[in-house]
C-alpha cells in the first residue's frame, strides 16, 4: 500500500478502524469505511467505484465482505484471522508527506436520490473542523465522548472523534447504540461532551437509567434530522445541557456554533457560522440574500470537501459558479445573524402558487405532544398542483386524530402550508444513514394505507 491507494473497511466501531485511518494518512493512502448496513448488492457499485487496493474486516462481516467482492485484485484481509495475531518481522514503510488536498478518507453518501457518491474529504477539511470545533465549542484534553455513530458516517468521525483527539481529549468507542449501554459509559468513563441523533434520544428518555446525574457532563449536541421541541425540552427537564448542531458529509460537519442558552432560548435554531465558514443565502437565480431572510445555504472555506470521486457532472452540481457549495438546503438568517434550517431545497412542493418547505411543516407538527416523528411529501392535487401529505408516528400509548392534528398545525402555519392528508404508521422507512427515506413515501402515495385522512 502507498501513496494514492484507497484501503476499503467493513467493520465496527473499533480501535483498529482509528489506526487504520491514521495509518493509511501516514502513507498518503485514504480510508474508505464501507457502510455495513447495505446489502451486497448495494455494496459491489460501490466498491466498483472507489476501486481499493484491499478490503479490510473481521468477524462481524467476513460473510457480507465475501459477497461482495467483484473483483479478485482486491485483498481481502481479515482483523480476526489468526494469521495476524502471530508477531511478524517488521518492515519499514515509506511514509509519505501528507498534502492539504489530498483525500484522508473517502465516505459514500446515502444515495437518497441515487446511487451513493464517493465525498473526497481532504486532510485540510478533518483538520480545520477540528480546530473550528475546539475553539467554538470549548473541547479540551480533559474533555471524553462516547461515539456510538457508526464509523462508515462522517458523524462517527468528524462531530467529536477528530475535534476531541485534536484536543487531546478521549474518545469511548462503542460499537452500536444501545441507551443502557451509553448512559453506562457516560457514567464509567467519565464522559463530558456527546453526540444523540433525534432517535436515540427517544430511546435515552424511555431507559430506566435516565434521569441519573452525571456530574462532570458538560452537554448534548443532536445533529442528523430536526430534534422534535417535546425531546429537546424532556432532555432539558431533566437538567442537561442541550444544543443543536448542523452539518453535512461534504462540509465539516460542524458547521454552526451557539451557547446551551441560545439554543434553549430560540428552539430549532443552530447558530452563528463556526471558525473559518463563510455562509451565503441564495435565491433561485442566484442572487444573494443580503441582511435577513431565506435562501439556499451555500458554503465556502476549508472545511469544505474536494468534490466526488470520479464524479465531474455531480461535482458540477456541487458547487455555483464562482466555487461555492451548495448545499441543497433552505436556511432563514435573522438580523443578528443567527441561522435555522427550513428544509431541503428538492423536497420543497409548490401548492397554489406558494413554495412549501416540508421541514418547517414537520417542525411544528413535531410540537404537537402526541407525535414522535413526522415526514411531510408533496402530492398531486388537481386544484392547487400539489398539496402536503405528512406521515405520522405517535408516541407510544397516545392517541391523535387527524383533524386535531390538522387543526393544531393551521394555529401555527399559513393555510397552504398545512398538510391536506395524514397517515399514521408504526415507522418511516430510513436510508442507510438513518435519515427518513422520503424517495419511499413518495412511492407510498396512492397506496391505501389504515388511519389518517
Amino acid at each position: 500500500m502507498g501513496r494514492g491507494d484507497r484501503i476499503a473497511t467493513l467493520m465496527g466501531n473499533r480501535f483498529e478502524h482509528v489506526a487504520l485511518l491514521m495509518a493509511s494518512g501516514r502513507i498518503g493512502a485514504a480510508l474508505v469505511p464501507l457502510n455495513w448496513r447495505l446489502a451486497a448488492a448495494e455494496l459491489r457499485p460501490i466498491l466498483q467505484d472507489a476501486r481499493p487496493r484491499c478490503l479490510i474486516t473481521d468477524t462481524s462481516y467476513r460473510a457480507l465482505a465475501h459477497r461482495v467482492l467483484p473483483d479478485p485484485a482486491i485483498t481481502l484481509l481479515d482483523l480476526d484471522d489468526e494469521a495476524w495475531m502471530h508477531p511478524r518481522e517488521a518492515r519499514g514503510g515509506r511514509l509519505s508527506r501528507v498534502e492539504p488536498d489530498a483525500p484522508a478518507m473517502v465516505l459514500y453518501t446515502s444515495g437518497s436520490t441515487g446511487r451513493p457518491k464517493g465525498a473526497l474529504l481532504p486532510h485540510r477539511q478533518l483538520y480545520a473542523n477540528a480546530v473550528a470545533t475546539c475553539r467554538a465549542w470549548k473541547l479540551s484534553a480533559d474533555d471524553v465522548a462516547p461515539i456510538t455513530t457508526p464509523l462508515f458516517h462522517t458523524g462517527g468521525w468528524n462531530v467529536f472523534a477528530t475535534p476531541v483527539w485534536h484536543a487531546g481529549g478521549s474518545v469511548v468507542l462503542l460499537d452500536g447504540f444501545d441507551p443502557d449501554d451509553f448512559l453506562t459509559a457516560l457514567a464509567e468513563e467519565g464522559c463530558t461532551v456527546a453526540l444523540a441523533v433525534p432517535t436515540q434520544l427517544h430511546l435515552l428518555l424511555q431507559s430506566p437509567g435516565w434521569g441519573a446525574p452525571h456530574p462532570g457532563f458538560r452537554y448534548l449536541v443532536s445533529g442528523g434530522a430536526p430534534c422534535p421541541p417535546s425531546v429537546a425540552g424532556a432532555v432539558r427537564a431533566a437538567g442537561w445541557s442541550f444544543r443543536e448542531g448542523y452539518g453535512l458529509t461534504e462540509c465539516g460537519p460542524n458547521c454552526f456554533t451557539q451557547t446551551v442558552e441560545e439554543s434553549a432560548a430560540e428552539p430549532g435554531w443552530v447558530g452563528r457560522p463556526i471558525d473559518f465558514l463563510e455562509m451565503e443565502l441564495r435565491l433561485e437565480d442566484g442572487a444573494r440574500v443580503v441582511g435577513a431572510g431565506r435562501g439556499e445555504l451555500v458554503l465556502r472555506g476549508p472545511q469544505v470537501f474536494a468534490g466526488y470521486l470520479g464524479s465531474p457532472e455531480k461535482n458540477r452540481e456541487a458547487f455555483t459558479r464562482d466555487g461555492w457549495l451548495r448545499t441543497g438546503d433552505v436556511a432563514e438568517r435573522t438580523p443578528n445573524g443567527r441561522y435555522r434550517i427550513c428544509g431541503r431545497l428538492k423536497e420543497m412542493f409548490i401548492s397554489g402558487g406558494e413554495n412549501v418547505y416540508p421541514g418547517e411543516v414537520e417542525a411544528v407538527l413535531l410540537e404537537h405532544p402526541s407525535v414522535s416523528e413526522a415526514a411531510v411529501v408533496g402530492v398531486p392535487d388537481e386544484k392547487w398542483g400539489e398539496v402536503g401529505r405528512a406521515w405520522i408516528v405517535l408516541v407510544p400509548d397516545t392517541v391523535l386524530e387527524a383533524t386535531e392534528l390538522r387543526d393544531f398545525a393551521r394555529e401555527r402555519l399559513a393555510g397552504y402550508k398545512v398538510p391536506k392528508s395524514v397517515r399514521f404508521v408504526d415507522e418511516l422507512p430510513r436510508l442507510g444513514s438513518g435519515k427518513i427515506d422520503r424517495a419511499a413515501l413518495v412511492e407510498r402515495v396512492g397506496r391505501p394505507v389504515p388511519g389518517g385522512s
